[in-house]
């Protein structure tokens, strides 16, 4: 039986980079992936032709110097990718249902500012102090900017301050307050809960420049894996891991649903921690961390609809929509029937096939796990294995694509002639 340096469960981003880090400073690398396909939420799938992401809608800090474009050049993939740059005047818009005006997030901080500052001339104090927080926050978390940490990051105050007790306490306009949060689809933000620090990194990223993936985000997941296959690395798909086998205190193999083993020096999970405490068993982890781990709570996900439109039918938007029914963008995570949405975003993707049109549209809104727990013993995409979920869930599925694409025509009254499918 091979024995590898490094074990590694999962193969997400964090996994991949993990694994393509460790392969260049010489470790022997194995990735145990349970789906087909490698990259979790950088998958894509294909309908009709038409490339659709799972999760990379588009990316922040790729420009020169910046984080991400660092960690891409160091991984050897960034000159490799195809990107487009989204529109530099208002790469995000937020709008209203009832309220004519969008407003935009623009790229680069002073652009931002100035933006904003146009539609609220009276936030001039409280645009300025959000700009300079978010600035503070990602320079006080070292590893966002490649720098080893010299003291404590848990101490900041960015970790105690929830998003919207911080917007509401230096905004005073309404509106302002639900424009500057009107991105939370992204994070799942949910009022009184959601740290700022994670509004302020994500929305930094992007303000500094935001881009598109062309032909969608797997582009990342296969330069990854051709890197690491290159260095030595081994890439197993199929391969659930359900437990952690012991040798004293030291972890030595990773077992598989089929019983094989997988034997390691060192493991590293990327997977849910909760799932991770899972499979290294109730004796290894002290009970209090382990039932503190269990008990969070998750955060709320989205139900997402995916539109491929006839051939040159809709002008391709080099900018995201995020647009709300409501005057509360933080509502619609609580709303009480999820087939009814109070709020959608809407991403076009960037396809080499054409720079004017777009032959797809994604939404995503918010969805509550309850409202699919009865269908929670079926399974359609684990591998080798589905059963179907029954008319019940098609007709769940169908009633709520349908009121998601009614509130897009609202927007876009004639979009119904224009989808081939979805």
């Amino acid at each position: 039986m091979e024995k590898f340096d490094v074990v590694i469960v999962g193969s997400g981003l964090g996994g991949l980079e993990c694994a393509n880090i460790l392969s260049k400073e010489g470790y022997s690398v194995c990735v145990l992936e349970k789906n087909r396909q490698f990259g979790g939420n950088l998958q894509t799938f294909v309908r009709e032709k038409c490339i659709l992401d799972t999760g990379v809608h588009y990316i922040g800090g790729l420009s020169e110097g910046q984080n991400l474009n660092q960690i891409f050049k160091y991984l050897g993939i960034m000159s490799k990718l195809k990107l487009k740059k989204m529109d530099e005047e208002g790469f995000d818009v937020i709008s209203f249902e009832g309220d004519n005006e969008v407003y935009k997030y623009a790229q680069g901080y002073d652009r931002f500012y100035d933006t904003l500052l146009e539609k609220f001339p009276k936030e001039k104090y409280g645009l300025r102090k959000y700009c300079d927080k978010l600035l503070e926050i990602s320079l006080h978390f070292p590893l966002f900017n490649l720098k080893v940490a010299s003291g404590e990051v848990i101490q900041s105050d960015a970790l105690e301050i929830d998003t919207k007790g911080y917007i509401d306490s230096i905004i005073t306009d309404p509106k302002l307050r639900n424009v500057l949060a009107g991105t939370n689809p992204l994070y799942a933000g949910e009022a009184d809960m959601t740290p700022l620090y994670v509004h302020a990194l994500i929305n930094h990223s992007y303000i500094e420049s935001a881009w598109k993936c062309v032909d969608g985000g797997s582009q990342i997941e296969r330069h990854l894996s051709k890197n690491l296959k290159a260095n030595g690395g081994v890439m197993r798909n199929y391969s659930e891991v359900n437990k952690f086998l012991f040798d004293g205190d030291k972890i030595r193999f990773a077992q598989l649903t089929n019983g094989e083993c997988v034997e390691g020096k060192y493991f590293i999970s990327n997977l849910h921690p909760a799932l991770t405490i899972e499979m290294v068993g109730q004796d290894k982890i002290r009970k209090a961390y382990r039932s503190r781990i269990q008990a969070l709570e998750n955060t709320t996900s989205v139900f997402v609809v995916n539109l491929i439109l006839k051939e040159n039918s809709f002008k391709y938007l080099n900018f995201n929509r995020y647009h709300y029914s409501t005057n509360d963008v933080w509502a619609c995570i609580k709303a009480p029937n999820k087939c009814m949405p109070s709020g959608f975003a809407m991403y076009t993707p960037a396809s080499s096939k054409s720079e004017e049109y777009a032959d797809s549209i994604i939404l995503l809104s918010y969805m509550d796990y309850s409202d699919v727990e009865k269908w929670g013993d079926s399974h359609h995409t684990i591998p080798r294995g589905s059963e179907d979920r029954g008319e019940g869930y098609s007709e769940y599925k169908n009633h709520c694509a349908e009121n998601l694409i009614d509130m897009l025509e609202k927007l876009y009254p004639d979009i119904r002639s224009k989808i081939k499918s979805y």
